[in-house]
């Protein structure tokens, strides 16, 4: 079976939110879940919030042909944030949106490491041959009972948003990015040695997230993402700017390093043709 490629994709930033429902009710989980470490909600924090429900996220993002038409078999639901509303199963419903017949889960606390989680899960079943065509969205809301919980500066906020990317073989019409790999490391340098190894490979543009503030090895051609996000920068101009990347460079590589736990994350994609 010929390996996974990026077929399709879409971005959401910036959504219209609701009005607040149901922050009487959550309020009381979040003092349950809260109080045992000594922290309590901030009952105004949580009612100016934008309230941008990870099913509305879902339902902008199936809205796009290239991702509405998909059917995939495997859907997966990335988020390093939790949804406004407690106890909300939204992979079930992006699988409706799509056909209703993938097998779908979602993966969390995982920080921005999920979406690469998902990147190798979705390879792994494709080549096992349980899935043809996968679809993983990454959901970003960012109406939360408390402070935001990472060293972000108050001038540097973050704002809802999204991206989905559609998965299936390779064509050969080259019209995919292929999926190579991705893996972690304890520092972006060391991410990036397994890739940039030779120094900078003609061909290849380096995609850093807005968390990566070391120095990494030296490369000609840098696309730098603006802050704004804690984990679906990265996803958002991937799903954005992919067709034309894959038309300029021979090979992608995504790289973003978590601020709660310091480890560096790559994905590699090249292109099909």
């Amino acid at each position: 079976m010929s390996g996974l490629a990026l077929r399709a994709g879409a971005s959401v930033r910036s959504p219209q939110g609701r009005a607040p429902q149901g922050v009487p009710a959550a309020l009381d989980y979040f003092r349950d879940l809260l109080t045992p470490f000594g922290e309590k909600p901030d009952e105004e924090l949580l009612s100016r919030g934008p309230h941008v429900h990870h099913r509305d996220l879902v339902d902008l993002l199936v809205a796009d042909d290239g991702v509405g038409g998909s059917r995939p078999e495997l859907a997966i639901v990335a988020h390093a944030l939790p949804d406004v509303v407690p106890f909300t199963a939204v992979a079930p419903h992006l699988t409706e949106r799509l056909g209703g017949r993938a097998v779908n889960f979602a993966i969390g606390q995982q920080g921005l490491a999920a979406p690469f989680t998902a990147l190798r899960i979705a390879s792994a079943y494709h080549r096992s041959g349980r899935a043809a065509e996968a679809v993983i969205a990454v959901l970003e809301q960012t109406t939360l009972p408390t402070p935001f919980p990472l060293p972000l500066p108050r001038a540097t906020p973050l704002t809802d948003s999204a991206a989905a990317l559609v998965l299936g073989a390779s064509a050969e019409d080259g019209e995919g990015l292929g999926f190579v790999r991705a893996h972690a490391a304890g520092s972006a340098a060391a991410a990036l040695g397994r890739e940039l190894g030779q120094g900078g490979e003609d061909g290849t543009l380096l995609v850093l997230g807005p968390w990566v503030t070391e120095d990494v090895p030296d490369h000609g051609a840098v696309h730098r993402v603006a802050p704004g996000s804690y984990c679906t920068s990265l996803w958002l101009e991937l799903a954005d700017h992919w067709q034309e990347w894959r038309r300029d460079f021979r090979r992608i590589v995504l790289c973003d390093t978590d601020p709660r736990s310091g480890r560096s994350h790559v994905a590699l994609f090249a292109a099909t043709a």
